[in-house]
């Protein structure tokens, strides 16, 4: 006897039937939460009148800022040293170019989760001599439960357009035939993920203060989710009277 060879499922057609017609609506969410943690950019500068003389002072005032940060245990999550930059400040005048001084700079950026230490940080940091602090940016984490809410409230609005479109025409939905992020189709190997706005406040300080300055007072940005998904469903064949 020789064995049959199965049959693989009839797809679906890519368009509804009048023994199967198809409901196609987008479900959309937005929600607002508290963001979970914070950025501040920290610009650290030198000066000097030879490069070593620069290169000294901006490793001892970089040196400075990383130790006071990291005193900040674990309400700094992340620490981390971007650009670096030594250059010439050459002379405006004369016939030949000298070199008149050498400017250093360094761009630190600082994670932060306690947001009561990021105010007062941000005022010892801008207490410094020739140091910037630029921030901060607030925003969710990519694993933030945020982000799965406005996925499954996406999904349910969906839903409920559908039912509330069968329910117009008089019949239920059927089944479930997709459910996909928006843009999925047109690029099956990559899914759209719900944005969390970063909004961005920035502001720079220079110090002068010879005392220390009382703590800024951050309030924390609401952050705002979305999520949008496209679904396809069939509903049950409905009576249309004439």
């Amino acid at each position: 006897m020789t064995a049959e060879t199965p049959q693989p499922p009839t797809p679906h057609p890519p368009y509804g039937t009048p023994d199967a017609p198809r409901i196609a609506v987008r479900g959309e969410a937005h929600l607002e939460a508290d963001p979970e943690i914070a950025r501040i950019g920290i610009t650290v500068s030198a000066r000097g009148t030879s490069r070593r003389e620069a290169l000294d002072d901006l490793t001892r005032r970089n040196t400075t800022v990383l130790d006071l940060v990291k005193t900040y245990g674990e309400a700094v999550e992340k620490l981390e040293t971007g650009a670096f930059s030594i250059a010439p400040e050459l002379t405006r005048h004369g016939r030949g170019e000298r070199i008149r001084a050498y400017h250093g700079r360094v761009h630190i950026t600082a994670e932060l989760t306690d947001f009561t230490a990021l105010g007062e940080l941000a005022t010892r940091l801008a207490d410094l001599d020739l140091t910037r602090i630029d921030g901060p940016w607030w925003a969710l984490r990519p694993d933030s439960p945020a982000h799965r809410e406005a996925r499954q409230q996406a999904v349910h609005d969906a839903v409920q357009r559908a039912r509330e479109y069968a329910a117009a025409l008089g019949t239920t939905l059927a089944s479930l035939v997709e459910l996909a992020d928006i843009g999925a189709e047109a690029t099956p190997y990559s899914a759209m993920e719900p944005t969390a706005t970063r909004s961005m406040r920035t502001a720079a300080y220079t110090a002068a203060a010879a005392e220390e300055a009382p703590p800024l007072d951050l309030e924390p940005q609401r952050q705002h989710v979305y999520a949008q998904v496209n679904a396809r469903f069939t509903m049950t064949p409905p009576r249309l009277e004439p």
